[in-house]
């Protein structure tokens, strides 16, 4: 019995539980999630209903998209990612914290209106700032070579990205935009937006 992600293509966190998995090359099956009629089986496991969500087959179920990332990375890690997994875990802290609080309300401006997205925008720019000032040290947010702070973050900046296209590729992050692109090309991003079955 293979270890079951429940994952929905488009989410950046289950993006990322998916980009680790393929990088491990450890053989798990995916489910597809309809977000408007969630499984049984999905709710049973973790009641929160969201994903990604991993069920292993000795019973343990691991809710979190970062948790699932270490637990395929710790079976198997042949890209390396974990070799600055400290300096990772705290850029990805952040991540998860104010900037995408800051990508939410820019996405979504309506449903806060006390602000128009560009305020929101720019809230966000101070970390995308952040991230381009790190570009000019190193080629990757992990060093020399991708890890896990470039595949943990790489769907949050597309996210912020989409929201208006135009506007980022204009903007003065030009290693950012490099790095991202870079992203978007590789094969392993190709891999795990093929859609699973639902």
């Amino acid at each position: 019995m293979k270890p079951l992600l429940y994952t929905f293509r488009r989410c950046p966190y289950a993006m990322r539980a998916r980009l680790a998995i393929a990088a491990s090359g450890v053989d798990v099956e995916q489910h597809e999630v309809v977000l408007r009629d969630k499984p049984a089986a999905l709710l049973a496991a973790s009641p929160k209903g969201t994903v990604p969500v991993l069920c292993l087959p000795d019973g343990r179920v691991i809710e979190q998209s970062l948790d699932i990332m270490l637990w395929a990375l710790a079976i198997n890690d042949p890209l390396c990612w974990l070799a600055d997994r400290d300096n990772a875990l705290a850029l990805i802290v952040d991540n998860d914290g104010g900037f995408k609080q800051d990508l939410d309300r820019y996405k979504y401006a309506e449903r806060f209106p006390e602000h128009p997205a560009s305020h929101y925008r720019q809230r966000g720019e101070r970390f995308l700032a952040r991230l381009e000032a790190m570009l000019a040290q190193q080629p990757y947010l992990g060093g020399a070579h991708a890890g896990l702070a470039d595949a943990a973050l790489f769907p949050f900046v597309r996210q912020f990205a989409h929201v208006d296209h135009a506007w980022f590729y204009a903007s003065p992050y030009p290693r950012l935009i490099a790095w991202l692109d870079d992203w978007l090309a590789s094969s392993l991003f190709a891999t795990v937006m093929h859609k699973a079955q639902a």
